[in-house]
């Protein structure tokens, strides 16, 4: 089964829309007050606690894989050069490791889509090895 999206009209846990982005805002009070048990796929950590998470997944992309894809996915030009900055500067990766133990941070290559699927099988080893411990 698929889990929702923090910004699905059944969830309505964004409050707005940031039109220099084009993309939805997040409701960080909406959020809060939702259950645990979720996988979050979001661009950043500093709205999150610590406790939320088990694990956090990292994915890196080269900086010319990275531009290719979102300039077929028609980002506007202030977007796009802000993802690839990002990028480049590690600016994700960073955040995740001074918010978050060095232990669960983790970071998955996402350049090809092999990768794509060596990182979902990933991922569900992981959810599948937590869920053993948690029964044992």
């Amino acid at each position: 089964a698929l889990l929702p999206s923090i910004f699905s009209p059944e969830e309505q846990l964004y409050n707005g829309y940031d039109e220099e982005y084009d993309c939805p805002v997040l409701d960080e009070d909406r959020l809060a007050d939702e259950e645990c048990g979720v996988i979050v796929d979001y661009h950043g950590c500093d709205i999150f606690p610590e406790c939320w998470f088990h694990t956090v997944f990292v994915l890196r992309t080269d900086a010319n894989v990275l531009h290719e894809r979102l300039e077929t996915k028609g980002y506007n030009e202030k977007k796009l050069k802000d993802n690839i900055q990002c990028e480049i500067f590690q600016v994700l990766y960073e955040e995740a490791m001074a918010s978050y133990k060095e232990e669960v941070v983790h970071q998955l290559p996402s350049n090809k889509p092999e990768e794509l699927e060596n990182n979902v099988d990933q991922i569900w080893k992981w959810i599948e090895q937590q869920i053993k411990d948690r029964n044992s």
